[in-house]
Parts: structure tokens; C-alpha cells; sequence
């Protein structure tokens, strides 16, 4: 099966997604957040993986947000704040503090969704997809939002204080350090991007309101680690490192100071790459529903899950997704056995069972390139 940019190998770079990063990288984008002028997405060298991962939520959030590990100085938030600006921009009811779309009914707050029945004429304003952070510190109040039950007991109206799920409705949600988040919270976080929706309960009172978000996490493995089931439920999980290759080191400080240089001249170079990914991304998610995936292919899908002792379904469900996102990326009118490798590690690998004495850990890569030859499909 040829690519869209006409290459066939697994290896090979589309020039809209340039992949690894290092900590010269990553001092970039700090520094350039200070100024309003962000590091390119294709500017990023190498760290195929990790870009692909987030591509694959911003066309399709329902992959189930992404979780990226490495040491520090991978330029992990490099790549999250990058990600933003190749984002297309949405339209959004100005005077609502969850962004509602204007034309879509079902996805609407309960606010909206009355004034859209009463045929009032919503503000209607464009504005650019956005980074919401939460920090390590946050309240559950803070996050999930608050109710003022003194005014629901005396006066009997629903007084609602938006949180951060709220601000992120329809944006990137950014979790630095994940791993040191509170549990409560990160599963918390974890429905509401599951189901779309914030519900808040207080002594028999309750308010709900939509949210949507790209669930992105960061963290390093050496300050600890996620719990499994939370780590379950992280739709992708991507292991990043440090830069080894003598060339790449090279190219990394060659635009690290091209970019401290000048960097709007910086971000002109690199503006056609950010526009064809955006418009990349727009179009994956228009063919998103006509990509079809066969029965063999659904099979390949499961047959991996089962060798691999995958507990529940999640395994099988995230990696059909993905796999189909990916092929709507690339401008595929199917999945094939191609789509499902290049997804099958993100989608599996941090759901594998690590029993204590095990001689040999169960390989993702192995178990895809059996279970194809048993179904005799190609690669």
C-alpha cells in the first residue's frame, strides 16, 4: 500500500511530520511561551511517534487522549504547545463560558440548548483551539468546577463556578507530571473525556455541561509511575528519548538558533508545512466515518489482543480507532495490516500485564507479525 506522500517504508518521514527532540527543544518552546511565539509542530525533529499520536487525537478525540513518558529534556510540552497551532480554528457562541457550538444541538449546554430552541440568534465568534493546563495542585473544585448549595437550599437556583473542564470544553487539556496528580483527580479527568461531559453532584444537587477535550499527559518514569488502571485508560501511550544520532543533535541546535535568532522569520519558514498539516488534519476528519475496516482486519485486531492477554476490550476498541484514524490521515479509503502496525504499539503496549519472575515480556510487534501470517494478510 503506497502512502499519501508516495513512500512506502515504515521509516519514512511525510514533511508535514517531521519526528525526536531534546532538551534544546525544549528550553525553545519555554522560552518562546514568554513571548507568544511558539516552536513549530514541523519543526520538531524526528519523534515520529509521539507526533503521531497527537495527530491522531486532534483528528479524532475519541482515541482516547494520549499519554507521553520520557526523561526530561524530550521536549514532551514542546510538542503538546505546538500541537495547538495546527489545530483548525472552530466557531464557538461568544457569550458562553463553555464555547458551545453554534450549530450543533446535541453538543450544546443546557443554556444554549434553550436559547437555540427559543430561535434566539447566537453570538457567534471564530477563535483558535487553545492549551488549557491543570496544575499538580489543582482542588477537585478547581478542576470539576463548584455549587453554591447555600443559594440552591434558600433560593433553589442552580449557581454553578465553571472549572477547568469547563475552559477546556473543545480545547487541549495539558496534564504536566500526571504522575504526581492526585489519583481522585486523574480519573475524574479521565471520565470526563470519556463521556464528553462534567456532571458535578453536591448533597442531592447536580449541574452538568459539556466537555470535550484532547487529553494530553506528560511525565517521567523516574518520578514515578501511573497505577494500571489508570494507565488503561489513556487511550495512547508513546516512550520518548533523548537524541543519540550525531545529525540530529546538529539540526536540533541549528533551528534552536535560527529560532532564538529571529523568530518570526523562524515560524515563516516553517508556515506552508503548519498550513498543509492543518489542512491534513481538517481532511482526515471529513473522510474519518467513510474509512472501512474489514473483517480480517477486525480480526487481526482481536487475534492481538487475546495473544497478548489484554484485560477488557479497551485494547481492541482504542486500536481500531486508531487504526482508522490513521488511515483517514493518510488518505486511505481502508485499514489495512500496515494501518494496524503503526498504531499497534502505542495502542497496546501500556496494557500489557508485567507479571513479577516472567522470563520474557509478550512483544507487540511479534504478536502483530503472527497473528498476520495465521490470517495470511500482507504488510
Amino acid at each position: 500500500m503506497t502512502r499519501r506522500d508516495g513512500s512506502n517504508g515504515e521509516n519514512d518521514r511525510p514533511q508535514s511530520m517531521t519526528d525526536h527532540d531534546t532538551t534544546d527543544q525544549a528550553s525553545t518552546a519555554d522560552e518562546a511561551a514568554s513571548t507568544g511565539r511558539t516552536f513549530p509542530f514541523t519543526a520538531i525533529v524526528d519523534q515520529a511517534e509521539m507526533k503521531r499520536a497527537l495527530v491522531l487525537n486532534a483528528v479524532n478525540p475519541d482515541v482516547g487522549g494520549v499519554l507521553i513518558r520520557g526523561e526530561r529534556g524530550t521536549a514532551k510540552s514542546t510538542a503538546v504547545r505546538a500541537l495547538v497551532e495546527v489545530l483548525p480554528e472552530i466557531e464557538a457562541v461568544a457569550d458562553c463560558p463553555y464555547g458551545c457550538p453554534p450549530d450543533d444541538h446535541d453538543r450544546m449546554c443546557s443554556d444554549c440548548r434553550e436559547r437555540h430552541d427559543a430561535d434566539e440568534d447566537l453570538p457567534v465568534e471564530t477563535r483558535p483551539m487553545r492549551v488549557v493546563d491543570l496544575p499538580l495542585n489543582a482542588s477537585e473544585d478547581r478542576v470539576v468546577g463548584s455549587i453554591d448549595l447555600e443559594r440552591a437550599v434558600q433560593a433553589g437556583e442552580r449557581e454553578f463556578e465553571p472549572g477547568i473542564l469547563a475552559e477546556a470544553n473543545r480545547n487541549v487539556l495539558y496534564v504536566d507530571e500526571v504522575n504526581l496528580l492526585d489519583d481522585h483527580i486523574v480519573d475524574v479527568l479521565l471520565d470526563a473525556a470519556a463521556m464528553g461531559e462534567n456532571i458535578v453532584e453536591r448533597e442531592g444537587v447536580s449541574f452538568r455541561h459539556p466537555s470535550e477535550f484532547i487529553l494530553v499527559g506528560t511525565m517521567n518514569p523516574e518520578e514515578g509511575d501511573l497505577r494500571p488502571q489508570l494507565l488503561d485508560r489513556f487511550g495512547l501511550v508513546v516512550d520518548v528519548e533523548g537524541v543519540t544520532e550525531v545529525d540530529d543533535r546538529v539540526e536540533i541546535s541549528r533551528r534552536r538558533a535560527a529560532f532564538e535568532a529571529d523568530p518570526d522569520a523562524f515560524r515563516i519558514e516553517y508556515a506552508d508545512e503548519q498550513a498543509t498539516l492543518r489542512e491534513d488534519i481538517v481532511a482526515a476528519r471529513e473522510r474519518l466515518d467513510d474509512v472501512a475496516l474489514d473483517d480480517t482486519i477486525a480480526r487481526l485486531i482481536a487475534g492481538m489482543n487475546i495473544e497478548l492477554d489484554v484485560d477488557g476490550h479497551r485494547g481492541d476498541i482504542t486500536l481500531r480507532r486508531a487504526a482508522r484514524t490513521l488511515a483517514a490521515f493518510e488518505g486511505e479509503d481502508e485499514v489495512t495490516a500496515r494501518t494496524v502496525r503503526h498504531v499497534a504499539r502505542m495502542a497496546l503496549e501500556h496494557r500489557l500485564q508485567r507479571l513479577p519472575f516472567e522470563e520474557e515480556d509478550q512483544d507487540v510487534m511479534s504478536v502483530f507479525h503472527d497473528v498476520r501470517r495465521e490470517l495470511d494478510l500482507e504488510d
